[in-house]
């Protein structure tokens, strides 16, 4: 009978030793690389549109194409999607599966616009955003959100899975900040687009 509970009592400490083993949090260099990658964008994309005139917010490079009010519409539009894929997915039970990508794929992504691809219809713009103003205050609330959980979170991301994307959670946090970078750079290149609106000169004083 004690042979029988010292057994019982080793596999359960057994067992909750491996749990614990397998729970793991974010290591310094994620939670920094991912904070500061999320800090640089919203601060980037500020920079990219502050001052932009109206005529310069609507212009199209091209037929169909979108203007730049129309990309920010829609990473207003797609980050909260995108962050409520990352809850579900951490409401699952942790899993096994490694993902075939490697974090610094997921980075390049946002640095490489040779591959393109069309926003999927429930991400699209609509053309609803017509203040630049409200559209940067609900992006930059958002952020503030996710960046006060990753500052915080002890929540083993890398044993979650993001069914839509095929990679992990923390990956999927850096697949968030590196499809904004994507959409930063395509705001320049409609900006250095042939017919992009000139600035005008600020009124003299009289």
């Amino acid at each position: 009978m004690g042979v029988r509970l010292e057994v019982k009592i080793s596999a359960a400490l057994l067992f909750l030793a491996l749990k614990f083993a397998a729970a793991a949090p974010l290591t310094g260099l994620e939670r920094q690389r991912l904070i500061a990658h999320m800090q640089m964008t919203e601060s980037w994309l500020a920079d990219e549109v502050k001052g932009l005139s109206n005529e310069q917010l609507h212009f199209h490079p091209a037929p169909g194409a979108w203007s730049i009010l129309e990309v920010v519409e829609h990473l207003v539009i797609s980050e909260p999607i995108y962050w409520q894929d990352f809850q579900r997915a951490m409401k699952m039970p942790p899993s096994s599966f490694k993902s075939n990508a490697g974090d610094d794929d997921i980075l390049w992504y946002g640095i490489d616009r040779t591959r393109r691809e069309k926003a999927i219809p429930s991400e699209d713009v609509k053309g609803q955003l017509q203040d630049l103003s409200a559209g940067l205050k609900a992006f930059r609330e958002l952020r503030a959100t996710i960046l006060r959980y990753v500052s915080a979170t002890k929540d083993d991301l890398r044993s979650r899975i993001v069914p839509r994307q095929g990679c992990d959670a923390y990956q999927w946090l850096l697949l968030i900040t590196s499809h904004c970078q994507r959409h930063i750079l395509q705001i320049r290149e409609i900006k250095s687009s042939p017919g992009f609106p000139k600035a005008r000169p600020a009124s003299a004083a009289p």
